[in-house]
């Protein structure tokens, strides 16, 4: 998959859903959890978070297009946007620390 590039407006709408805990940590369960996802059920366990509160988050997460959803018969199967993902780490990391003496980015 080509990488493709992130204007500023689209870091900054990423950076300001991920700026909430609990959006962050769904963002980082599903990135651990791989191309598989995990079921809504699952990150609510994980979280213990009500119902209603982890759909308003899944929901602005989906609008910033950082994760996506599919139905599976009775359950809700959520995964990272890999694409967009990797674009927004990827806006951050590129030229990090360009001209520094001794730092250097290890990812």
């Amino acid at each position: 998959m080509a990488m493709m590039d992130m204007a500023f407006e689209d870091a900054a709408r990423c950076m300001a859903e991920l700026g909430h805990p609990h959006r962050l940590q769904i963002f980082q369960l599903l990135i651990k959890a791989g191309g598989e996802g995990l079921a809504v059920g699952e990150i609510q366990r994980q979280l213990g978070i009500p119902k209603s509160t982890l759909a308003h988050h899944i929901a602005q997460l989906l609008a910033a297009g950082l994760m996506t959803q599919e139905r599976q018969g009775r359950v809700q199967r959520c995964r990272i946007a890999a694409g967009r993902a990797t674009a927004f780490v990827t806006f951050f990391v590129t030229d990090c620390c360009e001209g520094l003496p001794g730092v250097e980015l290890a990812i």
